[in-house]
């Protein structure tokens, strides 16, 4: 019983490992551009948008571009090393301290789910269903 279930999975989940990760690539970068949208026009918060200037707006921007462009799978792999590069900066800027220097102690875990991701992005490329892969069909 559990071998024949094990080869139906096995075989169910290598059937279907393109469109799992386009799935994967577009709510991560979905996800991310909130964020992004949070800090740039101050939606989804009762904190309000963060001057374009600033560090926190520079990283907003880069979080909501990054983060549609992931989601759209065009420019997917420069668009995911800048947002791991942001996620670095936001998990030692906000986060990280030497009396706790673990993500579950100084609650700097999405940071890092985020970079995690962000480097499997940057390894995988556009994948299935990305704008990129359609434009260079129709040449």
């Amino acid at each position: 019983m559990y071998a024949k279930s094990r080869k139906t999975l096995d075989s169910f989940t290598q059937t279907n490992q393109d469109t799992a990760y386009a799935v994967f690539r577009v709510l991560f970068g979905l996800l991310f551009s909130f964020h992004g949208m949070q800090k740039v026009f101050g939606w989804f918060t009762a904190n309000a948008s963060q001057p374009l200037l600033s560090l926190m707006g520079v990283v907003g921007v880069i979080e909501l571009v990054g983060g549609l462009l992931i989601a759209l799978g065009v420019f997917t792999r420069t668009a995911a090393f800048a947002s791991a590069i942001v996620m670095v900066g936001a998990f030692f800027k906000a986060h990280f301290t030497f009396a706790n220097p673990l993500p579950i102690a100084n609650r700097g875990e999405l940071a890092v789910l985020y970079l995690i991701a962000f480097a499997f992005v940057c390894f995988m490329g556009d994948g299935k269903f990305a704008l990129r892969g359609l434009w260079q069909k129709k040449r």
